[in-house]
């Protein structure tokens, strides 16, 4: 599992930025984030996330709905309990995003973490679910034009159309900031 930013992330940025349509991400293209094989002890041990309170409570920090359970976050580690291909490999990826949308975790990774500013405020962390964190984009297989966050589909769904049977997946991860377009000036005083 390879966290990678965006190669087109810089071009799209400063083209919809002229027409004030987006804020700056924290990506930089072709940034390796967070590489597994770097990361091995880690990410194929599971160790130490497998002793935390995320990983030992059952119903916590875990992907799916009620009836459809994809897996769970904790430990945040390339091993998976699933016989689905496509939700294990969005469960991995989900963790992968967990770990490089924070700081100081015990992985082998570069934060995708950005700092807020006057007029700049950048998203928390990714939480599973909550699309006020991010939102996934699916690039391979089959490539989506819609944006969602994970599971998208109802518990019985089989998700047939995004398997693929090399095993190869890839999603763009998108994450809302908020931003206010500079104009030039700035306040010096305001009467009440």
């Amino acid at each position: 599992m390879d966290a990678i930013g965006h190669p087109a992330s810089e071009a799209f940025s400063s083209f919809a930025s002229a027409f004030g349509m987006t804020c700056a991400g924290a990506a930089t293209p072709f940034q390796p984030y967070h590489l597994s094989t770097l990361d091995a002890l880690a990410w194929r041990s599971g160790i130490p996330e497998s002793l935390y309170p995320e990983a030992l409570t059952p119903g916590m920090r875990e992907l799916g709905q009620p009836g459809d359970l994809w897996g769970n976050i904790y430990p945040r580690s390339g091993f998976l309990t699933q016989v689905h291909d496509y939700k294990t490999a969005a469960t991995t990826a989900q963790r992968s995003a967990d770990v490089v949308t924070r700081t100081g975790q015990p992985h082998v990774y570069t934060p995708l973490v950005a700092a807020s500013r006057d007029g700049y405020w950048p998203p928390g962390p990714v939480k599973e679910g909550d699309a006020s964190t991010h939102r996934w984009q699916r690039l391979m297989p089959n490539m989506s034009s819609a944006c969602r966050v994970w599971p998208d589909r109802g518990v019985t769904d089989t998700y047939a159309d995004r398997l693929d049977a090399g095993g190869d997946y890839a999603w763009s991860l998108w994450r809302p900031y908020r931003c206010c377009q500079r104009r030039g000036q700035t306040l010096l005083y305001a009467v009440p």
